[in-house]
């Protein structure tokens, strides 16, 4: 089986829509750019770039119907939000449909959505591409994550849990409770490295 860039693309291309295609193809030059700046694999990351929404497009029927075939557990708050079911689904599409092996990748996919505490470099780098990436354009500190994201990835990373919180209290929309834990794993980080200034 091919396994190139262009074959991945290829692959996505068909079952994203437009404006997912595009997300995605941003999300894996991003990655890879994060990648060669932090001494991570910049293949791996492009790869875990363009799989992150391979399960993104479909209904949330669909997406539960499918969790449900692979045996992947749904909580109470997925089944209020299917939507966060994409990153649990598309880390099993990417090892059963796309063939990819490599478990730094399919976990940096299973965790780019909530994140989590403690992640991996490689989770780090997709968690924060999917959020930054060019045709990105709404959230409130974007530039300022943008420029921090090639600084410090930490801070960028605590910068972007701590929006989506409050995007998603604004919206009094279902929170996961691991991006919660995230946050207060990244800010307790952030806080110990003022504390030694």
């Amino acid at each position: 089986m091919k396994d190139t860039t262009i074959h991945r693309m290829k692959q996505m291309e068909a079952v994203l829509d437009e404006y997912r295609y595009e997300h995605t193809l941003g999300v894996s030059y991003t990655a890879a750019c994060l990648a060669m700046r932090y001494g991570a694999d910049p293949k791996s990351a492009q790869l875990a770039g363009l799989l992150h929404d391979c399960a993104k497009c479909l209904s949330n029927t669909k997406r539960i119907k499918e969790c449900e075939k692979y045996g992947i557990p749904i909580t109470a708050i997925e089944r209020k939000n299917p939507s966060l079911l994409h990153a649990k689904l598309g880390a099993v599409y990417a090892r059963e449909r796309y063939g990819v092996k490599e478990e730094a990748v399919l976990s940096a996919i299973r965790w780019h959505t909530t994140g989590r505490p403690a992640m991996t470099l490689l989770e780090q780098i997709l968690f924060v591409a999917d959020y930054m990436e060019p045709s990105r354009c709404r959230a409130i500190h974007l530039d300022e994550i943008r420029g921090l994201a090639f600084l410090d990835l930490d801070r960028a990373t605590c910068m972007i849990l701590e929006d989506t919180i409050c995007y998603i209290q604004e919206k009094e929309m279902a929170m996961d409770e691991m991006t919660v834990k995230a946050w207060e794993y990244y800010s307790n980080q952030q806080r110990k490295k003022e504390e030694k200034k």
